[in-house]
């Protein structure tokens, strides 16, 4: 099994990628590929159906409580690069699923080329300048919100950095990484809480996604702290409609929020590459949202610039 699984590795860091995902139903397995944020179903092999069980090995699962959603993670070296891994298992009586995220330890990452637009790249190095307030990204799986925070925190110097992920994605000797053990009580929460303790001066919280962790975000920001992190939502003013749902006090929420952002990943019609495009409400823009519940007339979403590139033969029409 270890044989076919580098070879699916190779494929999937062949076309970048982000996730591989299993569906078992008896021993018929379905195996596909989220690139661009869109799954391309591999062609299959009759021994595919024992690699969930080799996963579940690697990732150092309890098979003797299968019927439990788990998470384990594992490194594999595919051709001299070391990939660190999540395998994430769901099983049912009549199918099983999984997914095996690619958490690239050696992912190369540049604040001076997060964009292809100069302005938004000097906007973001700009914010960390700030010693208080709270930075948001948001945009879809595979999008890229982890490199574009990791890419921000490396052109850091001279503060300390402090992060709570679930798990560690980029190993940085630079920064004080956490990692959430929610079997032993320490969610993004608590992890937040241990840090303040540490005198920090820029705080990564990996991901948004309980009551909890977005009121600690919102009071690490208030009290003298920068801090970044991530959330699901499909525009950047979700973002603000998002946290109030998970509890956070609208007032408190303005006060210490001075930029959203939403991102796309796409690959150059002419030259292949990556390109990630942002929608980013600055605070003049937060401030105009606040006001109108609605964005200003200049806002440039994500969806009117991958139209703009489809036009202009950037992006691929099936791409978006």
């Amino acid at each position: 099994m270890e044989g076919r699984l580098l070879a699916l590795l190779r494929l999937a860091l062949k076309y970048n990628a982000t996730d591989i995902h299993f569906l078992q139903r008896y021993q018929e397995t379905v195996i596909e590929m989220r690139v661009d944020g869109l799954c391309y179903k591999v062609k299959g092999k009759f021994e595919d159906y024992r690699l969930l069980r080799y996963l579940q090995y690697l990732a150092n699962l309890d098979v003797g409580n299968i019927l439990t959603p788990q998470t384990g993670q594992f490194e594999m070296e595919v051709d001299g690069t070391l990939l660190s891994l999540r395998f994430a298992l769901i099983n049912k009586l009549n199918y099983s699923n999984g997914v095996l995220r690619i958490l690239n330890s050696r992912l190369k990452v540049d604040a001076d080329s997060l964009s292809h637009i100069n302005a938004q790249n000097a906007y973001f190095k700009s914010l960390l300048s700030r010693t208080c307030g709270l930075i948001l990204f948001s945009g879809p799986t595979g999008s890229g919100k982890t490199t574009t925070l990791y890419s921000l925190l490396k052109s850091v110097k001279s503060r300390k950095i402090y992060t709570i992920e679930d798990p560690i994605e980029v190993y940085n000797d630079d920064f004080i990484q956490l990692s959430v053990n929610e079997a032993l009580g320490f969610d993004y929460a608590a992890g937040v809480r241990q840090i303040l303790r540490h005198d920090p001066d820029i705080i990564m919280i990996g991901e948004i996604r309980e009551e909890a962790a977005a009121r600690m975000a919102v009071t690490a920001a208030n009290t003298g702290h920068l801090v970044l992190s991530t959330i699901h939502t499909s525009r950047a003013s979700s973002c603000i409609s998002r946290m109030t749902e998970l509890g956070v006090n609208e007032e408190h929420l303005y006060e210490n929020l001075i930029c959203v952002s939403n991102q796309r990943m796409l690959t150059d019609k002419r030259t292949r590459e990556k390109i990630v495009i942002y929608e980013i409400m600055d605070q003049k823009e937060i401030e105009y949202y606040r006001e109108h519940k609605r964005n200003s007339d200049s806002f440039v979403g994500v969806e009117q610039q991958i139209q703009r590139g489809i036009r202009y033969g950037i992006f691929e029409e099936t791409v978006y």
